[in-house]
């Protein structure tokens, strides 16, 4: 009898050999909204919530696709394995929301404002995604994948204004003054700072991490993901 051969996840193994999830304990994102309050004093940070119908303002999910089943992604714009993640899973991920497998639930959260020598980086890249979202919905994945694209290294400045909104026009974003405007003041950074402290706990984590993965409602570990080819498995 013929046996099935198994793919060899290199993310999942990877991602347990190196113990590579950025994981942020709860007095860390104390300290990042502390950091936060510190910033403010040059850095814009609105209050508006984002409205949309593709938008559940009480979660934060930005959702794409009308899959019966769900798979939320919790994501930092400048954590570099979230980057890996979706270079690893971002097309299967698009083919399973365009075939109506799942429908795909992004969150972008700030856990590494403090990676980026004081520019707020992952509160306004965050910020930046829900204007998207707002303003052309259907240019929210081409724009993350842009900013993966050009994420800056932790430790540097993080992208400017000018920048995001270069990367969003590249993305095939319509950027109208009013979404140039949510982008410059940052339009919803507070907004993120309230929804990142409801991110999941990942099965043995101790504290906030990026990415972290739920399927159907149901963090998973990332070092059990099947290869990017099955992931439809996830949902069978």
């Amino acid at each position: 009898m013929a046996t099935a051969v198994r793919k060899t996840n290199w993310f999942a193994i990877w991602i347990t050999i190196a113990v590579v999830v950025i994981v942020v304990a709860v007095t860390g994102v104390v300290i990042a909204m502390n950091n936060a309050a510190t910033a403010s004093k040059t850095i814009p940070l609105g209050d508006k919530t984002p409205t949309s119908s593709h938008i559940d303002t009480k979660s934060g999910a930005i959702s794409m696709g009308s899959g019966k089943d769900t798979m939320a992604n919790y994501i930092d714009l400048q954590c570099p394995i979230c980057k890996q993640f979706e270079e690893a899973y971002g097309t299967s991920i698009q083919q399973l929301v365009s075939n109506n497998t799942i429908t795909l639930q992004i969150h972008p959260i700030s856990i590494l404002d403090p990676q980026s020598s004081g520019t707020m980086y992952s509160t306004r890249a965050a910020s930046a995604v829900y204007a998207v979202a707002v303003h052309d919905y259907t240019h929210v994945y081409p724009f993350i994948q842009e900013l993966y694209a050009n994420q800056p290294a932790e430790g540097a400045s993080g992208l400017t204004d000018d920048q995001m909104i270069s990367y969003a026009k590249k993305a095939g974003v319509n950027v109208t003054s009013a979404l140039q405007s949510d982008i410059t003041s940052n339009a919803y950074a507070n907004y993120v700072t309230k929804m990142t402290p409801k991110t999941p706990l990942s099965p043995g984590a101790t504290g906030i991490g990026t990415p972290t993965i739920a399927i159907n409602g149901k963090t998973i570990s990332l070092s059990t993901l099947p290869a990017p080819a099955d992931l439809a498995t996830l949902f069978k």
